[in-house]
This record gives structure tokens, sequence and C-alpha cells, in this order.
């Protein structure tokens, strides 16, 4: 079952350092993008924290699964170019719908919810990942292509190009980009999913494709007229690594502990993020349908859809 790919990720790390730095530099000479050293410091702390997380046990436990599901393989999908292209963008499906139910669940927000903390927008936002959530993310939702054919390695790999390509999308110093922008993930789409602007809430959980964004109706075009502010709903005002890794995982275990019956058990756990019995906290569907009555978008009386955002 031997197949080799080459470890793209650890190669880039040189290359992501050397970037930021440049980004810096262009920044400060532009009076274009924001930098805070300890936001950034804390980027870089998270992003180190995510590798060793893997190595803790989590990363064995994913490789077995993937082994055990290749044994049971509908067919046998060759090593060739065209498979590992059809193996992209398969998986670049597969992190569409999983990133967006990373926003629209709870249980999954609480792991994603730490590369959204930020409230600046540059290339060491990119590095601000999750220590939690990797083991079943991966195992619920990369699964299936091996069950296919497609042998564990190449997932892996397209996997790590997906994230290779999103690292240069966080930034404000690149702006539109022409006929590029209709198939492919820019700093531009990208600027406004990390938005907390009701206009830009639930959209453009694209990874490397743009397309499945405008095929399943959650593409929204940055406006030149409304700058994004970055962050989330609440913001947690601290740069602690602990606090950004683990809040939402104690929100979680606090509402649970005042839960009266499973409904409410299944809804702080499930739910959307803002969940609650009475709806005296906003879901992030709540914002957007208030902000679409106040700007005549939508009739007044409309029902508030279930919340798909980063709202707390």
């Amino acid at each position: 079952m031997e197949m080799e790919f080459p470890k793209i990720i650890a190669y880039a790390v040189p290359a992501f350092l050397v970037l930021v730095m440049a980004e810096i530099v262009i920044a400060r000479l532009m009076k274009r993008g924001r930098y805070d050293p300890r936001d950034s410091a804390a980027s870089l702390i998270m992003g180190f924290g995510s590798e060793l997380a893997p190595l803790l046990g989590g990363g064995a436990v994913v490789l077995a699964v993937f082994t055990a599901a290749y044994e049971f393989r509908l067919t046998d999908i060759p090593n060739t170019w065209w498979a590992v292209l059809l193996c992209f963008v398969l998986d670049d499906l597969r992190y569409y719908w999983w990133h967006r139910i990373s926003h629209e669940r709870r249980w999954f927000w609480a792991s994603h919810v730490v590369h959204h903390s930020s409230q600046h927008y540059n290339l060491t936002t990119a590095l601000r990942q999750t220590w939690t959530g990797q083991i079943i993310g991966a195992i619920l939702f990369k699964t299936p292509l091996i069950f296919l054919g497609f042998h564990p390695a190449m997932v892996i790999f397209v996997g790590a190009i997906n994230l290779l390509y999103q690292f240069w999308i966080h930034t404000e110093l690149i702006n539109r980009m022409g006929p590029f922008e209709l198939i492919f993930n820019t700093p531009s789409h990208h600027r406004v999913h990390h938005a907390t602007n009701p206009k830009y809430l639930d959209a453009n959980y694209a990874g490397t494709l743009i397309i499945w964004d405008r095929m399943f109706g959650t593409f929204v075009e940055e406006d030149a007229a409304e700058k994004p502010r970055y962050g989330i709903i609440k913001n947690l005002g601290t740069f602690n690594p602990l606090v950004i890794s683990f809040h939402e995982w104690i929100g979680i275990a606090k509402d649970l502990l005042k839960s009266r019956s499973w409904k409410e058990v299944i809804g702080y756990t499930f739910g959307p993020p803002g969940w609650s019995p009475d709806g005296s906290r906003m879901t992030s569907a709540m914002i957007k349908d208030r902000w679409k009555h106040v700007h005549g978008e939508e009739p007044p009386g409309a029902e508030p859809q279930p919340a798909s955002h980063p709202a707390e």
C-alpha cells in the first residue's frame, strides 16, 4: 500500500516566514494592511501548536482509519496525474462542506473559531489554526474519498495543496483579480469570509475553487464601499493561546451544565453558534436577517433561518 508524495507543508514553512516578513515591510511602505505584534505572535503560536497536536496520537488514529478504509475501497484508482487532479477537485468540494458545517454547527465551530479569532487580516492569520478537531474532521470528511479508491497518501497530499493555496489569500495587499475570481478563491473573496459585517456573514466557504459557493448560493462579492471588519461576533480581547484554543469548548461546557432537557443539550452542542432555547442570543442568521430587514432586502416579519456563521 506504499505511495509517496512530498510533504509540501513542511517544505513550505520557510517560505511562509519569508512571505510574512515581506508583507510586513510592504504593508508599512504602502500604509495598507495591519500588523499587531501580539496578535501575530499568538497566530504563530497557534500554528506551531497545530503542527504538534497530531504528534500526540491523533495523527496515528487518522492514519489507522484511512488504512482500514482503503482495504474496503470500491475501486482501485491509479497514481496518475488525472487521478491526482480528480482527487483534488473532489477534496476541494469536501473541504467546502466541511468548512461550511464548521460554521453552521457549534461542535465543529468550537475548533474552527480559532482561525477567525484574529481582528487582523494578514498572512499570519492563515497560520492561526486549531489544536482540536483535526481528528474528527479528517475521519468524517476525508474517509469517503478513500472508500472511493483514492490512496490515503494522495488524499493527504491534495489536502496539503489546498491548505498551501489558502495561505496567500489571507492578505489585504491584493485587491481584485479580474476573471481569475470567477473560478478561484482570492484575497477579496476570503476577506468577505473573515468579515463580521452582517452583509458578509455566511459566505465564501471555498478552499481553492470559488465555484462551490457560486453553485450552492453562498457567494458574496466584496463591496468596495463596505470595508470588512474582522474577528468574531464577540471578540476575545486577549492574545492568550489557551483562551484562543479552548474558549468555545469551555462555553459549550458551561451551557451544557445549565441545560434542562435533552433538546437543550443537543441545541447547545450541535445547534448553530449562538443558539439558545429562548432566542436571547443572536445567531449569525438572525443578525443577517435583521440587517436585511433594515435595508429592505426582505419583507418585515420574515422568519429567521437556521444560523451558519460564527455568532457568539
